[in-house]
């Protein structure tokens, strides 16, 4: 596969580095099983530990709990393009769920939270997730309505969520919970961390349209107790917390979707040079060529902006409205531009691209997902326009 041309000026060694070393695993241990996970529903729980011992679970953590701390977030672009040329986004959410279910355990938990929950995840022996949406609305954080009722030591959470990425085998769950049930919107929203085996959560599968290499689940938490020393920070601080772990989400979804789109694009190109109709090849057709130049400059121009907003992520003061505003905007332009390549390259390999086990069919039912989720592109739009004071 051809190598998507990134702008030299952002990039040491350490990146160089970094972007072969993912390039090489990517390759050897997932690449070729893809199609196999993702027929299969799911994929083996020792890639995480694989995944850990070349450093991709450890990105952005402090060294003391495994971590590689010295990232900024142009090792996050580099290991999430080049995760992505795998072509599976339900095995690259799973893989990574530990990304947002533990930065709030990182920013908000206690000493001894933090010491027995990071060091396993970042060594791939525990999966960690995050619940934060319900059946009752998704989008919507402030209207949740799952409860956490303090009595005694513990807390008793009753409740649902769904949607959950990696729900099914997580270890651990940090959940988004109503401390305050008297508090309207934000107000009084917390967050917990539920270990899997706790009483009263009940897990349920579901069935999706793409994504199926990664496990998605239904949870309900019936009278469910946690100990009370699982509350991350104080009650009430559970909404801002959420609200800053959305820009590094939508950030790698971002990345993600840029690098899904240049799957598409060299599928489609590769198909091109080697299909013959009419006496020629695809590619000597100019209604072919022009799709494929249409691809191009749309990730071109997305990863300018990747690349543009990585910078920002690094040199601006976290929660700044602009940063905000970039992010959300970035988000809904690499995932418009994965939905055009995804779309152009099944249209490129015509019935092949109908058949399950090419990149672009899989890539064509997993758009939505990527447009909706971390804030469907509506809420992106409305928020950017918020920050911008439009």
């Amino acid at each position: 596969m051809q190598e998507l041309r990134l702008n030299p000026l952002y990039y040491r060694a350490e990146h160089v580095a970094l972007r072969d070393t993912v390039r090489r695993f990517v390759a050897r241990e997932i690449t070729p099983y893809v199609r196999e996970w993702d027929e299969a529903g799911s994929f083996p729980r020792a890639l995480y530990g694989q995944a850990a011992e070349v450093g991709l679970l450890g990105l952005g953590f402090p060294e003391e709990y495994g971590g590689i701390a010295a990232t900024d977030a142009f090792h996050q672009l580099v290991a999430g393009l080049e995760l992505a040329l795998c072509g599976s986004g339900g095995l690259v959410a799973s893989l990574l769920s530990h990304t947002i279910g533990t930065p709030p355990v990182l920013a908000l938990g206690s000493a001894e939270l933090k010491a027995r929950v990071l060091p396993p995840v970042l060594r791939g022996e525990k999966i960690a997730a995050l619940a934060i949406t319900e059946p009752s609305g998704g989008s919507d954080v402030a209207a949740l309505r799952t409860t956490a009722v303090r009595d005694g030591d513990h807390y008793v959470i009753d409740g649902e969520k769904t949607f959950i990425t990696s729900g099914m085998r997580a270890d651990y769950l940090t959940v988004a919970v109503r401390t305050d049930p008297g508090a309207a919107g934000a107000r009084g929203i917390s967050l917990v961390l539920v270990d899997g085996g706790a009483p009263g959560l009940v897990r349920s599968p579901l069935q999706k349209m793409g994504w199926w290499a990664s496990d998605t689940a239904h949870l309900r938490f019936d009278g469910c107790r946690v100990p009370a020393g699982n509350l991350l920070g104080a009650p009430g601080t559970g909404f801002r917390a959420i609200m800053q772990n959305f820009n590094a989400e939508r950030f790698a979804m971002a990345t993600g979707a840029l690098g899904f789109a240049w799957v598409c694009y060299q599928e489609a190109l590769d198909w091109a040079r080697q299909r013959q109709t009419f006496g020629q090849r695809l590619a000597d057709h100019q209604v072919v060529r022009h799709r494929l130049v249409d691809m191009r400059a749309r990730i071109e121009a997305t990863r300018a902006l990747v690349e543009d907003t990585a910078w920002r992520l690094d040199h601006t003061v976290a929660g700044d409205a602009e940063l905000v505003a970039s992010v959300c905007m970035l988000k809904n332009l690499a995932t418009r531009t994965m939905q055009f390549c995804a779309d152009a390259a099944v249209q490129t390999l015509g019935g092949m691209g109908f058949m399950r086990g090419t990149h672009a069919e899989r890539i064509y039912r997993e758009v939505k997902v990527n447009m909706i989720g971390g804030g469907a592109e509506e809420i992106m739009k409305d928020l950017a326009a918020r920050q911008l004071a439009l």
